[in-house]
């Protein structure tokens, strides 16, 4: 038996000789270069075969009463169901529907813009900061920022201003709201400036941050050609008064 085993190992180990060829081998990187010629794709679009596959599978789904199904060549019909869900989405959402959400979702904004202004001014003035007093206070300019936004803002779904009638051209409705925003950044930009240096710190503290928060949102509502000469006049107006910066 010890024989059997030896003569066995001796076998194998005789049986595994290295390569003498293989040092001759070059190692190269593969050819990664693209098909030159014609591929099956190809082919196949050449003769229509995606086309053919495709309203084979539609015209066997409506003989068997099944659902259409997309075949093989669906891109343009993905591109046609997501139009038509898009257009789906936005019928199932009513005008009046979208202009309530997009109001709440800008004066959201706006009250908390008005929360960190008024604690702004009472850290400016160091005096002990009130929360639930500031709070109040936001939720107080959540509500008449809803009220005006929903009136004047310009919202996608039903472009007009809700005091006019109808029968008003949205173009002269563009053109009153966009005076009417200019109006009220003009003052309010000049009269913010003019309490800071003329008003004590209590009437700062009271008016500032509901006057910032309607300047604010009236510089956004203009255009360019009617924000920037807004600007302009509140800066005329600190500078012709000498009030430092």
């Amino acid at each position: 038996m010890a024989k059997k085993i030896h003569k066995g190992a001796s076998a194998s180990s005789t049986s595994v000789k290295p390569d003498d060829n293989a040092a001759g081998i070059r190692l190269v990187q593969p050819d990664r270069s693209g098909p030159s010629g014609k591929t099956l794709l190809d082919f196949a679009g050449e003769q229509n075969l995606f086309q053919q596959a495709d309203a084979r599978q539609r015209q066997l789904n409506k003989e068997r009463g099944m659902p259409e199904k997309k075949g093989v060549n669906n891109e343009e019909d993905d591109d046609d169901s997501s139009d038509e869900e898009d257009q789906d989405d936005e019928e199932d959402i009513s005008p009046r529907a979208e202009r309530i959400l997009d109001t709440a979702l800008w004066c959201v904004s706006l009250a908390m813009l008005h929360f960190t202004l008024d604690v702004l001014v009472q850290n400016q003035y160091a005096v002990e900061i009130e929360w639930h007093v500031i709070i109040r206070r936001a939720l107080q300019a959540l509500a008449v920022f809803s009220l005006l936004f929903y009136q004047l803002h310009r919202h996608t779904s039903d472009p007009r201003l809700l005091f006019f009638r109808r029968s008003t051209p949205i173009a002269v409705q563009d053109r009153l709201r966009q005076a009417l925003f200019f109006v009220t950044s003009t003052l309010t930009g000049c009269y913010l400036i003019y309490i800071q240096n003329e008003y004590s710190y209590m009437a700062v503290m009271m008016q500032a941050p509901p006057l910032g928060c309607l300047w604010i949102w009236s510089v956004i509502e203009m255009d360019l050609l009617w924000s920037v000469p807004s600007l302009a006049l509140a800066g005329g107006f600190m500078l012709f008064n000498g009030y430092g910066y």
